[in-house]
């Protein structure tokens, strides 16, 4: 339904790249946990993410013009790349971010995240004609259970923090309806000037928030300045494209489906970095989820 192409680079993408998209995005994406412990302490949990947005717009503007991006040219077709980084970023990661700071604990958090593969795959078949075979069904909810063992020692949910609760479904269906949406209505678009599309909207959401609860004081010292240069460069720049590329390409659900990988990457990436332990269900868990992403995507 888009009036535009894929970009030259995608018309001739290698096949190794096709190869290990998958991975690189897992791992790119699983540091965005990490990233986000390392910021906080320097600015209040939506400047970070407007900041960061913003940065990003910036960042993939320049990009696109430089490189002679192609623009769209419909307004229909802006108006889908807007609904998709509004529920993409502002949605998903705003959502992540409020749940946290009303109190819910990050283990819940990530665990009602991780019923967006389920949730895609429930929905892919009526929208997008992508049903899943038994053994796919079996690997996604095998997954879910996988996903249950790696943060098993983190999941408490005091339901005195209802806000919580609400912010983190927000997340949940904020994730699942951009992977529908752009898969549904922006099949094909430049990478580049959809990202600025996407940031720019993302921003402009976030602004009458931190214009509520405040900005707050920023730290620009040097690690939330390294800190901000890798959201911004690798997860705003490069995981998002690797996603969005991933999504044009392949089924909803087995894209969806990789989602199931990023706790324990963060879970590992969080041993090595602050020390946190893996339990024996942890690395179990790991296992199974592993095997389950295999079932989902073996063709």
């Amino acid at each position: 339904m888009s009036d535009i192409t894929a970009p030259r680079l995608d018309a001739a993408s290698p096949k190794f790249l096709q190869t290990i998209a998958p991975g690189l995005f897992v791992l790119l994406w699983a540091t965005g946990f990490l990233t986000a412990r390392f910021g906080i302490p320097y600015a209040g949990a939506m400047t970070l993410l407007t900041l960061r947005f913003g940065f990003a717009a910036a960042m993939m503007l320049v990009v696109a013009l430089a490189t002679g991006a192609r623009w769209p040219r419909s307004p229909k077709v802006i108006l889908h790349l807007i609904v998709t980084g509004i529920l993409l970023q502002a949605v998903y990661l705003g959502g992540c971010y409020a749940a946290i700071y009303a109190g819910m604990p990050a283990g819940m958090a990530a665990l009602i995240a991780g019923f967006q593969p389920i949730l895609t795959a429930v929905l892919a078949g009526p929208l997008l004609q992508e049903h899943l075979r038994g053994r796919q069904w079996f690997g996604i909810l095998l997954g879910f259970c996988g996903l249950v063992l790696v943060i098993w020692d983190k999941l408490q949910l005091d339901l005195s923090h209802l806000w919580g609760l609400f912010f983190a479904v927000l997340s949940l269906l904020g994730i699942t309806g951009a992977t529908l949406y752009q898969k549904l209505f922006v099949p094909k678009v430049d990478l580049r000037s959809n990202a600025v599309i996407q940031y720019a909207a993302a921003t402009l959401t976030l602004l009458p928030v931190i214009g509520w609860l405040g900005v707050g004081e920023v730290h620009w010292e040097l690690p939330f300045i390294l800190c901000m240069i890798w959201m911004v460069v690798v997860l705003s720049g490069i995981s998002i494209a690797l996603l969005t590329w991933m999504i044009q390409r392949g089924a909803a659900s087995k894209v969806s489906s990789l989602f199931y990988l990023t706790p324990p990457a963060a879970a590992f990436g969080a041993y090595l970095c602050f020390g946190e332990t893996l339990g024996w269900h942890a690395l179990l868990g790991m296992v199974v989820v592993a095997v389950a992403i295999a079932l989902v995507n073996r063709r």
